[in-house]
């Protein structure tokens, strides 16, 4: 598999029971060069933040041209191509590895065989729960270095929410031994299920909640599967998301042990096959849910109930990039202020096309990737060419990360590997999925209470004569969901704003329904494309109070910090302690 280069300037990169068998060797393809763009620049675009230049911005990297953006794809490394000369187009210099506006980042696609592979659960009269790949079940393997691996049949425990959470005095597991075992658990945490602000974070999911702890966790702790159950409401999306986001490739980072710390295969199952699970062990999943709201609950045996798998996967060792461009500030050159969105989505895959070209539910194999995220692609380079028409104190750096669809992995990579030291940032903010539902009259902060950027962003709201709101579905974990967490983790404050949901035409209840709509029928889906009958005044209004925000801390000596008692807090202070 091929990926473009471009080779003009300085956009060219410088050059138990349990079997694993090793039939291949993955292959490593080596980029080839190329000197042409897949898609044109724009003719000209403004200093000023405009609907018409995040318009075609959008439309741009929306295009078919780039096939849903999948990194380490020909397509999709274009379209970061793309990006690097638009960059460059608007006067930001390189700030990638040797000069360029690259930052290379080695991966893995890895494509499991459906049908040479399987996960089978088997009843206590033998019987074998009829279970179809992407209706009922999907499941993977992050070991790297195989093409094939199986395993004989496991114990199968239920384990709450998977949770081992030492400030909550909260543990799943129970030091139990999980050693070969495959374990079943629940999506979200505690918190969620009951409502108790005190347990957990309440209604807002904390990180424990998130499908990629649990997997973590349950490598952990020795299992040889981790399956988590499904449900719309406490996953925040629904199964068509999970059987769409976990099919075809799943890329990674590649890893230093291959992957080996990891379960054997990893997986979801629908609410519906765990109930007839549960039911073919003597046990009731409501009830045990229930049981799992407490910190007394203990892991419960799914008596009979055997678990076996085996997957047959092509393995691709690729590279992707993140882009990097940054603008010098001429006081404090070594002080930066930081944007960062993700360029990359789920690329293409087998499909079946149900309607017809130009019809709005057209689908197709390519996942365009529109709202999420050519909008926050496009929104960084907007701000990009306004603060280039400035003469800045501090400097400014726009990073465009690749593989978050896949667990934040570019910005991950970044975070481990900075091209500026992180106690040099002084602050950030992330873009990422705007909707285009017209103006509003407030902006959401995902993760509101966390820093004194949120004071910044109220400020210039009230110019705007619009107001500030937290996050009204914190549930749905969105704090952990972006690439501004990797950073947030490094103790970078960060802002994570999107568009509000009280529409200036129709109110909240027009807001609502416009995101419910998206959520349902376009999220993940080949649906989510650009139209030119997108109404991009409110998010234009946004970018605009992102770009003052990020404008009065590159043109001051101020150093926005996380509120007292937040999270990240103590890592920031260590972080600015350090030589």
């Amino acid at each position: 598999m091929k990926r473009l280069l471009i080779s003009a300037s300085v956009l060219t990169l410088a050059a138990c029971g349990a079997q694993e068998t090793a039939t291949d060797t993955p292959i490593t393809t080596e980029p080839e060069a190329s000197s042409e763009l897949l898609m044109p620049l724009p003719d000209q675009t403004s200093a000023d933040i405009t609907a018409d230049d995040l318009a075609v911005r959008i439309k741009t990297l929306a295009d078919d041209t780039f096939e849903g953006r999948g990194p380490g794809t020909e397509a999709g490394e274009a379209s970061a191509d793309w990006i690097a000369a638009e960059m460059q187009r608007i006067g930001l210099m390189p700030a990638g590895d040797d000069g360029s506006f690259f930052q290379t980042v080695k991966m893995v696609n890895q494509t499991v065989d459906t049908g040479a592979s399987y996960f089978k659960l088997t009843t206590p009269d033998g019987t074998e729960l009829p279970m179809t790949p992407k209706e009922d079940v999907v499941f993977w393997t992050k070991r790297q270095n195989t093409n094939e691996l199986s395993f004989d049949p496991t114990d199968v425990v239920f384990v709450g929410y998977g949770s081992v959470a030492p400030e909550y005095d909260w543990n799943d597991y129970t030091d139990q031994d999980f050693t070969g075992k495959t374990v079943v658990m629940l999506v979200n945490d505690p918190g969620f299920a009951t409502g108790d602000p005190d347990l957990f974070k309440g209604k807002s999911m904390t990180y424990y909640g998130r499908w990629t702890y649990k997997f973590e966790e349950a490598a952990r702790q020795g299992a040889t599967a981790a399956i988590v159950i499904h449900e719309t409401e406490p996953a925040s999306y629904g199964w068509d998301v999970v059987s769409n986001s976990w099919s075809g490739a799943q890329s990674d980072l590649v890893r230093a042990d291959g992957g080996a710390e990891r379960t054997m295969l990893e997986g979801w199952i629908t609410r519906d096959t765990a109930e007839s699970l549960f039911a073919s062990a003597g046990l009731d999943l409501e009830t045990l849910k229930q049981q799992a709201k407490s910190k007394d609950f203990e892991p419960v045996a799914l008596d009979g109930i055997k678990a076996s798998g085996k997957i047959s996967q092509a393995i691709e060792q690729l590279e992707s990039r993140n882009v990097v461009g940054k603008l010098p500030g001429a006081t404090a050159p070594d002080e930066y202020m930081l944007y960062t969105a993700h360029w990359d989505h789920l690329g293409k895959k087998s499909e079946e096309k149900t309607g017809a070209p130009g019809e709005d539910f057209y689908q197709d194999q390519i996942f365009n990737g529109a709202v999420d995220n050519a909008t926050g692609s496009a929104a960084l380079l907007e701000i990009a060419e306004a603060m280039a028409s400035e003469e800045l104190e501090r400097s400014a750096l726009f990073l465009s990360v690749t593989l978050e669809e896949s667990g934040l992995l570019g910005s991950a990579y970044y975070a481990e590997n900075p091209l500026v030291p992180h106690r040099q940032v002084v602050a950030g903010i992330n873009m990422d999925g705007a909707l285009p539902i017209g103006r509003t009259k407030d902006m959401v902060v995902v993760g509101y209470g966390a820093s004194e950027l949120e004071d910044m962003l109220k400020d210039v709201l009230d110019e705007q004569g619009r107001v500030i709101k937290p996050d009204a579905k914190p549930e749905a974990g969105y704090f952990y969901r972006s690439d501004h967490i990797s950073l947030a983790k490094k103790g970078v404050p960060m802002l994570y704003a999107d568009g509000g949901q009280d529409k200036v035409d129709g109110g909240v209840a027009a807001g609502k329904a416009a995101a419910a709509v998206y959520t349902a029928e376009r999220y993940h889906k080949p649906m989510d494309e650009y139209s030119d009958d997108w109404d991009l005044s409110g998010f234009t209004e946004d970018i605009q109070a992102l770009y003052q925000v990020g404008l009065q801390i590159a043109q001051s000596d101020k150093w926005p910090t996380w509120y007292a008692g937040n999270e990240f807090e103590s890592v920031r202070k260590k972080s600015l302690e350090q030589d």
